[in-house]
């Protein structure tokens, strides 16, 4: 319901109804696309694996229940096996905070979740998932930084 032709893209009003656009608010991960297409498209771009990190963007996989698969912020680790995530639509256009995700991989790689659900008091089904993309960049841009003198550049250049 906004204006023809007005970008929607990051109206607060639609931040609720999606959570990529979540995400991307949240995390300051710069990717667009379907939350299942986050995955592949963070490669090379972001740091991604298997291990939650706060801030970072945990990807659901494209399943028959997921069909866009689906993206949810850390907001915190609990421990091996538990950690807290801030998403959006998990609950039809509704923004949840603080709700407790936990793995039920064989391996213990954040493979294979489970969400829980408070109104239930219980943990749902398992969703699969394909891990973690960290909001740092993988490769620093290409350019002096804004403000940066050549010297100082030199200087990180030669630490690195």
């Amino acid at each position: 319901h906004g204006q023809p032709g007005a970008s929607t893209a990051s109206a607060p009003s639609d931040i609720g109804v999606s959570c990529v656009l979540y995400a991307r608010a949240v995390s300051g991960i710069d990717i667009r696309g379907d939350a299942y297409t986050w995955w592949d498209n963070a490669a090379g771009r972001y740091l991604r694996g298997q291990l939650p990190e706060t801030g970072a963007v945990l990807v659901l996989a494209k399943t028959d229940r997921l069909q866009l698969g689906h993206l949810a912020v850390v907001r915190q680790v609990l421990g091996e096996r538990d950690i807290l995530v801030d998403h959006a639509n998990w609950v039809p256009g509704r923004i949840s905070t603080g709700m407790q995700v936990e793995d039920v991989s064989p391996a213990n790689d954040w493979t294979q979740l489970r969400f829980f659900n408070a109104d239930y008091g219980v943990f749902g089904s398992i969703y699969p998932a394909d891990g973690f993309i960290s909001p740092v960049p993988t490769m620093p841009p290409v350019g002096p930084a804004p403000g940066a003198t050549s010297g100082e550049l030199g200087l990180q250049a030669a630490a690195q």
